[in-house]
């Protein structure tokens, strides 16, 4: 989703393909040569100015540039300032307690934009640069919410200043970089607008520390340049992105009250085709165990027993299992269930190493992805679209067959997944939340 933005900010979006409109509202075509030449020639003074006054870590983004200015285009300081000071004036709504010098930021602004002169828009530009980087590194600041780090290295950290303003340098648009918010993530900037639409509202104490709970859950995620995968278990979605964009979103099925799915962070590694599935040892014990006793056989319920858990283990005959011990919870036994047709893991699975047993997977079961609430599963994330996934994953589509089971593909690169929990949304204009149906907002987790 995208914020809504602020003001003049908001015209950014379309500034690259729309044409300069003159004061009257008339058309101006493409600028002549000697306006061109002349604004080059004051890009090239704000960049001669900058040489001069950028130093230390700011000089060194700044000489990766060729001192070509962010903030200023033609000589001329752009509307990404104002948004900048905007999201300063509110960060507030960040949790953050300071301003960071807006008020000041935009008398210097006016200023400069008054004088036109390259030494002003040179000062303005550092000062605006500086103030960004702080915002931006006191924003991701790591906090505490529960979150299992799978992935050591996926575990936030507050950046470096250089590198929040290096990576500002890549997108296409910087403008359209600093009015999206574009380094945190499309739920963290869409929570940040409901925060100040209940503030605007006047919704209670109890409202807002909710939201504020959601806010936080979402500080932790990625921005949108990041390739990764989200999992949201309050809404049963999930999105992935990519170069600064939303590449896809489908429904998932998610753990249910009772086996819910953690918020967990971790890197998928591989696909596999054609997977068996390992029966969990309370499902052997609570379905598949009374279904024997009962008469049936393990072949009719696709399923096999395997002497342990591990790599070597050998098949072995449901003759040779106390399966009133299994029943009884005395016993553990090794069940799995045989890939194809029906299989519950469907026609492929992710793994993403943790310790809680958690992955994707497809589902046979399509009927559950078109109720409204989909915390129906064991914990693990049923996908409604497991081959569109794949192809994203791995960059080739789905074998069109195979009898072999447990095919492994490797992802060229591994891509980070992050299952999270969000229960704030809107309807009809207004803040509303979900059913807290693991109970996180009202613990604080």
């Amino acid at each position: 989703m995208r914020r809504v933005a602020h003001g003049a900010a908001a015209l950014l979006l379309l500034a690259a393909a729309a044409p300069v409109r003159a004061a009257a509202g008339a058309t101006v075509g493409a600028p002549t040569p000697a306006r061109a030449a002349a604004s080059d020639a004051a890009e090239r003074a704000v960049a001669a100015s900058l040489r001069e006054r950028a130093g230390g870590w700011i000089g060194r983004v700044y000489a990766e540039r060729g001192y070509r200015p962010l903030w200023a285009a033609g000589g001329r300081l752009g509307p990404a300032a104002d948004s900048l000071l905007d999201d300063l004036d509110t960060a507030a709504l960040d949790g953050l307690g300071s301003t960071y010098g807006a008020r000041d930021l935009r008398a210097q602004l006016a200023g400069a934009r008054q004088r036109g002169d390259a030494e002003s828009v040179a000062r303005v530009e550092l000062a605006l640069s500086k103030a960004f980087t702080r915002y931006v590194r006191d924003q991701r600041r790591p906090r505490e919410v529960g979150m299992i780090w799978a992935d050591a290295t996926l575990k936030p950290k507050r950046p470096r200043a250089e590198a929040v303003l290096r990576a500002a340098s890549f997108p296409r648009s910087f403008a359209g970089y600093v009015t999206g918010m574009e380094w945190m993530s499309p739920h963290y900037v869409r929570l940040r607008a409901l925060v100040a639409r209940a503030r605007r509202d006047g919704v209670g104490r109890a409202e807002e520390q909710r939201l504020r709970r959601n806010l936080e859950r979402a500080r932790v995620l990625p921005g949108p340049w990041t390739r990764h995968i989200v999992v949201d278990a309050s809404s049963g979605r999930l999105w992935y992105y990519e170069a600064g964009r939303q590449a896809g979103t489908m429904k998932v099925v998610v753990g249910a009250r009772e086996t819910q799915t953690p918020l967990l962070a971790g890197v998928v590694q591989w696909a596999i085709v054609n997977p068996y599935w390992n029966v969990p040892t309370y499902l052997a014990r609570k379905s598949v165990a009374p279904k024997v006793l009962a008469g049936r056989s393990l072949a009719s319920l696709r399923m096999e027993a395997l002497s342990d858990w591990s790599a070597a283990a050998r098949p072995l005959p449901a003759s040779a299992i106390d399966w009133h011990a299994v029943a009884a919870g005395t016993r553990e036994i090794r069940l799995r269930e045989l890939p194809g047709r029906g299989n519950s893991m469907g026609r492929v699975k992710f793994l993403f190493p943790n310790e809680e047993g958690i992955y994707l997977h497809d589902t046979p079961d399509r009927e559950l992805l078109e109720r409204d609430d989909r915390h129906l599963s064991n914990g693990c994330i049923r996908l409604e679209n497991a081959p569109v996934l794949a192809r994203w994953l791995t960059g080739r589509p789905l074998p069109a067959s195979t009898r072999d089971p447990e095919q492994a593909v490797a992802l060229q690169v591994p891509v980070p997944v992050y299952l999270t929990y969000l229960t704030a949304t809107e309807s009809r204009a207004q803040v509303a939340f979900r059913d807290d149906v693991y109970g996180r907002d009202a613990a604080g987790g």
